[in-house]
C-alpha cells in the first residue's frame, strides 16, 4: 500500500468515501490511520458487485469473479497479505462456443488445433495473412472498424460482434473506440496465437492460464479489506441513502443523508466519490444546464443474473462458459463451485448465466421462476441438458453493470467529468465514477492512487491525480 505521510491526532483531516463497492472498500483501506474515514453505503453490506453470498449453501458472486494476476504490484500483495492461504491460485478451465464447437478458453494452441472447424481455422488464417492487403477504413473510426482493421472479419463476425450486440445492446457500428482499447488487449491474430503460444508448458510463466480466488468466494476480498479498515478507525454507514450535496462557490460544502433515524447533515475535510457519475451529477446543488443535459445521455447496461440451483454435485468440470452466438441471450455462465474447487455442500451446485438487459426489456419483468425454465431450455439448446432436479431459480438485478461507450458518449463523460473536477472538496474515482468498464483490482488501483494524491488537509494534488489518471486510461479488461 501506497505509504502516504499524514499527521496524527485530531489533525487528521476528515474524509466522506461516497459507496463501499471495490473502490471505496481500498480507499478506506488506504486511508484509515491517516483520516477520519467515514464510509456511506446505500445497501446493507460492502463489496457491491464484488460482493458474494449464500445460495443454498453454495457461495456465489454477483457473476463470474477472478483477481488477476495482472493487478499491480502493491494491489496483489495487500490482497495476498489480507487473505493469506485463503488466496488460492487456480487454473482457469472455461470454454467457448466457436463455429458450433466447444473450444477451451483462454484459448490453447492444441486445443483449438484439434478443435476448431476447419472453415473457420482456415478463415481465420487467410485474415491473417491477408492483413496487410486489406483496405483499411478510411471513414471515422468505431468500435467494429478497429477490430475489422486488426483482427478481420472471421473472429470479429463470429466473436466479438454477437458478443458485444448482447453486452451492450447496440450494433459495433454504433460503439466507440475506446470499447475497443478497454476490451479488446490482442489486436491482431497474430497476437491471440502469441498468448496462446505463451500458455505453452515450458513457455508460460507460473501465473500464465490461472487466476486468483478466496476460498469463500470472491467477495471474501471485500470483507477482509472492511475489516482492515474499520479495525484502523473507518465508520461504515450502510443502509444509508445519500439526499444532496451542497456546493457553494464550486466547493462541495456537506451533504445530507437518510437512513432509518432520519435525515441529517455531515461535513468533512474532503469527500470521495465512487457512485455512478450519473447520479453524483443529480445530487449536487444547481448543476449547469449542459452538465444535466449530458448526464441525463449517458447510459449503463443491466443485467439480470440468474442462479439456477441444481441438485447434484456438478454439473459440468469447467468453471466458465461463454456464449457469442445471439440465438441465446445469455452471454456467460459460471459454476461458482469451481472456481474454488469446493466439494460443499454435497449433493448441490449452483449455475450463474448473465443476462444483459434493461430494464425496459422484457426479461426484466419476468418472474424468476420463468426466468428459471428460460434458463433452463437455453442450457439445452446449448447441448447442456439439465438431467437433474432443479430446486428453484433466483435472481439478481443490477441497474449500472457496464458503462456503455456508444458513439459521442467521450463528450458527454468528458462534459460531467470537467465541471466534478473542478469542484474543490471532491474526486470522483472507481469504475463507477469514471465510467470505467475496468476489473476490481484496477478499481483498487484507482484508489490508491487517489489516497497517494490528498495531503494532511485533506487537499487534493490535482496534478498528480491528472497524471494517475493518464495510467487509469491504459487499463485493459482481463476477462
Amino acid at each position: 500500500m501506497t505509504d502516504v505521510s499524514r499527521p496524527t491526532g485530531e489533525d487528521k483531516p476528515e474524509i466522506i468515501i461516497l459507496g463501499a463497492g471495490p473502490a471505496g472498500l481500498a480507499a478506506a483501506y488506504a486511508l484509515t490511520g491517516q483520516a477520519k474515514v467515514t464510509v456511506i453505503e446505500r445497501a446493507p453490506i460492502a463489496g457491491g458487485n464484488s460482493a458474494s453470498f449464500p445460495v443454498e449453501g453454495v457461495i456465489c458472486d454477483y457473476g463470474s469473479h477472478r483477481f488477476h494476476p495482472a493487478a499491480e504490484p502493491e494491489v496483489l500483495q495487500d490482497v495476498k497479505t489480507l487473505l493469506g492461504d485463503d488466496l488460492l491460485l487456480r487454473p482457469r478451465h472455461g470454454r467457448i462456443r466457436l463455429g458450433g464447437k466447444w473450444i477451451h478458453f483462454p484459448l490453447k494452441l492444441t486445443d483449438a488445433l484439434m478443435r476448431l472447424p476447419k472453415p473457420f481455422a482456415l478463415s481465420l488464417i487467410g485474415d491473417m495473412v491477408l492483413k496487410p492487403f486489406r483496405k483499411k477504413n478510411s471513414g471515422p473510426e468505431t468500435f467494429s472498424t478497429v477490430l475489422y482493421d486488426g483482427l478481420g472479419p472471421t473472429i470479429s463476425d463470429n466473436f466479438y460482434f454477437p458478443y458485444v450486440r448482447k453486452l451492450w445492446g447496440l450494433d459495433p457500428d454504433k460503439l466507440a473506440v475506446k470499447l475497443a482499447e478497454r476490451r479488446v488487449g490482442s489486436g491482431s491474430v497474430g497476437k491471440i496465437l502469441m498468448k496462446m503460444l505463451r500458455l505453452l508448458p515450458g513457455l508460460r510463466s507460473e501465473t500464465a492460464g490461472r487466476f486468483f480466488y478466496p476460498r469463500k468466494g470472491f467477495g471474501q476480498i471485500s470483507d477482509a479489506m472492511q475489516e482492515s479498515a474499520r479495525a484502523s478507525g473507518a465508520e461504515f454507514l450502510f443502509n444509508t441513502e445519500i439526499t444532496a450535496i451542497d456546493q457553494q462557490d464550486n466547493r462541495i460544502t456537506g451533504l445530507t443523508i437518510r437512513d432509518a433515524e432520519g435525515e441529517r447533515h455531515l461535513t468533512g475535510d474532503l469527500i470521495l466519490s465512487t457512485i455512478p457519475l450519473t447520479g453524483l451529477t443529480r445530487l449536487i446543488d444547481a448543476p449547469p444546464p449542459e452538465v444535466v443535459e449530458a448526464a441525463r445521455a449517458i447510459r449503463f447496461r443491466g443485467m439480470i443474473l440468474l442462479y439456477l440451483i441444481l441438485e447434484t454435485d456438478q454439473f459440468t468440470e469447467f468453471d466458465a462458459h461463454y456464449f457469442p452466438e445471439l440465438s441465446i441471450p445469455i452471454s456467460r455462465m459460471s459454476e461458482p463451485k469451481n472456481y474454488n474447487a469446493s466439494g460443499e455442500p454435497k449433493g448441490m451446485t449452483v449455475l450463474c448465466a448473465e443476462l444483459p438487459c434493461d430494464p425496459d426489456e422484457k426479461w426484466w419483468s419476468m418472474s424468476d421462476e420463468e426466468l428459471g425454465q428460460e434458463f433452463t431450455k437455453w442450457l439445452g439448446q446449448l447441448g447442456l441438458p439439465v438431467t437433474v432436479p432443479v430446486r428453484r431459480c433466483e435472481t439478481r438485478r443490477l441497474s449500472h453493470a457496464y458503462p456503455v461507450y456508444d458513439i459521442g458518449y467521450e463528450a458527454r463523460f468528458e462534459t460531467v467529468d470537467q465541471w466534478l473536477s473542478d469542484m474543490d472538496g471532491l474526486l470522483v474515482f472507481g469504475r463507477q465514477g469514471l465510467f470505467a468498464h475496468d476489473n476490481t483490482h484496477h478499481a483498487f488501483a484507482m484508489a490508491y492512487g487517489a489516497a497517494d494524491c490528498i495531503n494532511g488537509k485533506g487537499q487534493v494534488d490535482r496534478a498528480k491525480w491528472n497524471k494517475y489518471r493518464e495510467v487509469f486510461a491504459t487499463h485493459v479488461v482481463e476477462d
